[in-house]
C-alpha cells in the first residue's frame, strides 16, 4: 500500500500500512456513510485531487478492502468487502475520539461549506417532513458568491443537494454564519441558541421551522460528550 512500509511483522504495522496512508481513513468514512460512486466519494473529500483518490481506491482494491462492480449504465461502483466492513468500528471509534478530545476552536478553523452541506444532505431525516416536495435553502452571506447559497430538495424520501438554484419555491430559509451552522452540525451548540443570539435566522413554513430539530441532519458524533485535552 505505501512506498515505504514499516517492515515489521506486527499486525498493527501491517494494518497501518493499509489504513493510515494520507486520506485513506476519510475515504473509508465515505464508504461507511454509504457512498459507492467516485463522484459521491469526491464530494466527501473535496480537497483531495481526483488522481490521488483514484490511486487510493486502486490501493484499497488491491489490498482486498473494497471491490468494484459495473453498473447497468456503464459506470463503476465501489463496495466494502467483508474485510473492509470490519474496519467500521475502527473508523467510527477514531471519529468518536476526535470528537471528544479535539479542541473545538481548532476544529472550527477548518470550515468547508461543500463538505458541511454534503454531510447534512446524507444525514437529513425526511420522515418528519410533509410527503410533498420540500425545498430548504441555506444562505451564508459572508462567503463568496459561488459558495453562498445551497439547497436541499427532499422529494419522495430522497434528498438532493444543489449549489445552483433548482427553481422550486423555498419552504424554509436558514441564513447565517458558516461557523455557526457548522457548530450546530457538530453538536457544539443548539440551533435555538444560535437563532436567539442572532447568528442564525430561520424563516418560512412555521411547521417546518418548529420541527427543524427532528429533520435537520447532524453529525453522527453530535450527541457525544466533549472533553478538553
Amino acid at each position: 500500500m505505501t512506498d515505504h512500509g514499516y517492515n515489521q511483522f506486527c499486525p498493527l504495522s501491517m494494518a497501518a500500512e493499509i489504513v493510515c496512508t494520507r486520506w485513506t481513513p476519510l475515504i473509508l468514512r465515505e464508504f461507511i456513510l454509504g457512498s459507492t460512486r467516485f463522484n459521491d466519494i469526491r464530494r466527501g473529500v473535496p480537497k483531495m485531487s481526483p488522481a490521488l483518490l483514484s490511486k487510493r481506491l486502486k490501493e484499497l482494491e488491491a489490498a482486498g478492502v473494497i471491490a468494484t462492480a459495473d453498473t447497468p449504465s456503464g459506470g463503476t461502483e465501489y463496495r466494502l468487502t467483508p474485510m473492509g466492513a470490519d474496519l467500521e468500528p475502527l473508523i467510527v471509534g477514531l471519529g468518536m475520539w476526535g470528537h471528544r478530545w479535539t479542541e473545538s476552536r481548532l476544529t472550527l478553523r477548518n470550515l468547508d461549506p461543500s463538505l458541511l452541506m454534503w454531510d447534512m444532505r446524507r444525514h437529513l431525516n425526511p420522515q418528519p417532513l410533509p410527503p410533498r416536495r420540500c425545498t430548504i435553502q441555506f444562505l451564508y452571506p459572508e462567503l463568496a458568491e459561488a459558495d453562498r447559497n445551497w439547497w436541499l430538495v427532499v422529494d419522495g424520501g430522497g434528498v438532493d443537494l444543489c449549489s445552483i438554484d433548482p427553481g422550486y419555491d423555498v419552504d424554509i430559509l436558514i441564513s447565517g454564519s458558516l461557523r455557526s451552522m457548522t457548530a450546530v452540525w457538530m453538536g457544539m451548540v443548539q440551533i435555538g441558541d444560535e437563532v436567539a443570539a442572532g447568528r442564525l435566522s430561520v424563516d418560512g413554513d412555521g411547521a417546518l421551522a418548529r420541527s427543524l430539530n427532528d429533520w435537520l441532519g447532524l453529525s453522527r458524533f453530535a450527541p457525544l460528550p466533549r472533553e478538553v485535552a
